[in-house]
């Protein structure tokens, strides 16, 4: 009894650590996870075109997308190829800037320029999926309307689970040996 005991508060707390599930406010909106740097880095781009917030800014300069997941979600999807129920999504959108101090080439990344969420929550929304949009520094983002194009866009390009998963590497082919990958070219 006292084993059980002591592996359950384990769990929960393993789940509370590491589980992320999404959290909302009263109205809707979805809390912003504060430890999301601390999550598994999936991807990075730059240059990236799927909306406003991923365009260059008014000196040319591309911004980097960077692709974090809750724990949980990546563990479940290197068993399966697919993302389970709560997976949760955060895009930062970072500014560049290149010749920054001893850089004379490259490009580096700079300020936050924002941060969007792709949330699978079956109960909640039809569909399943459903995307958030941070502002300025909130912690809270609104439900982006289903009207909006990335919904449609996901849905059609998405290679697993409406999920751009062909632009992570590290996912790419395990999505392509579980047989959930689907080709979007």
């Amino acid at each position: 009894m006292k084993r059980t005991f002591i592996l359950a508060l384990s769990l929960a707390g393993t789940a509370a650590l590491f589980g992320q599930d999404p959290q909302y406010t009263k109205d809707g909106s979805l809390v912003m996870p504060k430890d999301y740097r601390e999550w598994i880095f999936l991807s990075s781009g730059l240059g990236m075109t799927y909306g406003p917030a991923g365009q260059t800014d008014a000196a040319g300069n591309p911004r980097f997308d960077n692709v974090f997941v809750n724990p949980s979600a990546y563990k479940a999807f290197l068993k399966n190829g697919t993302w389970p129920d709560k997976t949760v999504l955060i895009l930062e959108i970072r500014r560049s800037e290149s010749k920054l101090s001893i850089n004379t080439g490259g490009r580096v990344q700079t300020e936050l320029a924002a941060i969007e969420a792709n949330v699978k929550d079956t109960a909640r929304f039809p569909g399943g999926w459903a995307f958030f949009g941070f502002q300025g520094s909130s912690n809270e983002a609104k439900l982006i309307p289903t009207s909006e194009g990335c919904y449609s866009c996901h849905g059609q390009k998405g290679a697993v689970d409406s999920t751009f998963v062909q632009f992570y590497p590290t996912l790419r082919e395990i999505a392509k040996k579980k047989g959930t990958f689907k080709s979007t070219e």
